[in-house]
């Protein structure tokens, strides 16, 4: 395997001692990461069956948590899983986690929801009868420098994002086949990540984050139909809108994307990360992120202080 693309991806971290000791909540449980185990005959294990959010924390409080508990209890009702839980009990739970590992700040969060354990090791919703898993863990986290600067190498996969009807992209489901599917391709082609398609052909996301272009002064993103409908995605989105650059939710191609000048990828983790190349094309003539990236990055910077109570 391609060294450089094994350690360079948009969630590339720098390393922390501290998360080979961290606390996890475990439906209500907090334990030490050793012991931190759900069962083999657990729908999200079996099936992929559930749903989750990565939350990032700053200042104590976790980032744009509304947005955050509107995807995840509206996939979660979409499909039939019962949280069990307020969002106020979601919350004290959140910061139940995060003071048991004494973070409050540059901390990222997976919060997962499953089914729960089936009665029977079979497909069938109805065979989870116990309740949902819920899992908080929590790392100290924060994004590698030289990837945040440089940018990482994407590539455009054979692997696409499929029809609503098929499985709906909008979910935040732990069913990522498709998506681990499209990282293996980009990784046996040498990048860092692959860049999907929709079933039309157009720019959609990558395998792990939105993606953005610009042109001309002009922020370019695919119209949402087939792509995770991201809460840093429409924070970016927003700022455009509110500081006058001009911004578009729309079909377009891979021609395109090779003509511009400027390409990042938006998450909750790494916010805005520069796209240094794609299939082979430099991206721009700039080395890193170039000038309208890095003004939507203060913009979005403004935006957390204000969100966590810092502005």
């Amino acid at each position: 395997m391609n060294e450089q693309a094994h350690g360079t991806h948009t969630h590339a971290t720098e390393e922390d001692a501290r998360n080979r000791d961290i606390r996890i909540w475990v439906n209500g449980d907090i334990v030490h990461r050793d012991e931190a185990k759900v069962s083999v005959y657990d729908a999200g294990f079996m099936l992929g069956d559930g749903m989750w959010e990565g939350i990032r924390l700053y200042n104590g409080k976790w980032a744009f948590f509304d947005a955050h508990m509107d995807r995840l209890y509206g996939s979660c009702k979409a499909a039939g899983i019962e949280i069990g839980m307020t969002r106020a009990e979601m919350l004290a739970a959140l910061d139940k986690t995060a003071a048991a590992n004494g973070m409050t700040g540059d901390a990222h969060c997976r919060l997962m929801v499953t089914r729960g354990i089936k009665d029977k090791p079979f497909q069938h919703p109805r065979l989870s009868t116990s309740g949902p898993t819920i899992v908080i863990l929590i790392e100290h986290s924060v994004p590698k420098k030289d990837v945040q600067k440089g940018g990482v190498r994407l590539v455009t996969v054979p692997q696409v994002r499929g029809m609503p009807m098929a499985q709906d992209a909008k979910y935040n489901s732990h069913s990522k086949l498709n998506c681990v599917l499209a990282c293996l391709q980009a990784e046996r082609m040498g990048a860092d990540e692959g860049l999907m398609l929709d079933p039309h052909g157009f720019v959609n996301t990558t395998n792990a984050c939105n993606f953005f272009i610009v042109r001309k002064g002009e922020v370019w993103t695919s119209t949402g139909d087939y792509c995770m409908n991201g809460v840093t995605r429409q924070n970016v989105i927003n700022l455009c809108r509110d500081n006058a650059i001009p911004v578009f939710e729309r079909n377009y191609s891979l021609f395109d994307t090779y003509s511009a000048d400027e390409a990042f990828l938006t998450g909750t983790f790494g916010a805005q990360t520069p796209v240094a190349s794609l299939d082979g094309v430099n991206i721009g003539e700039h080395d890193g992120a170039g000038p309208v990236t890095l003004r939507i990055r203060e913009l979005y910077a403004a935006l957390v202080k204000k969100n966590v109570g810092l502005g």
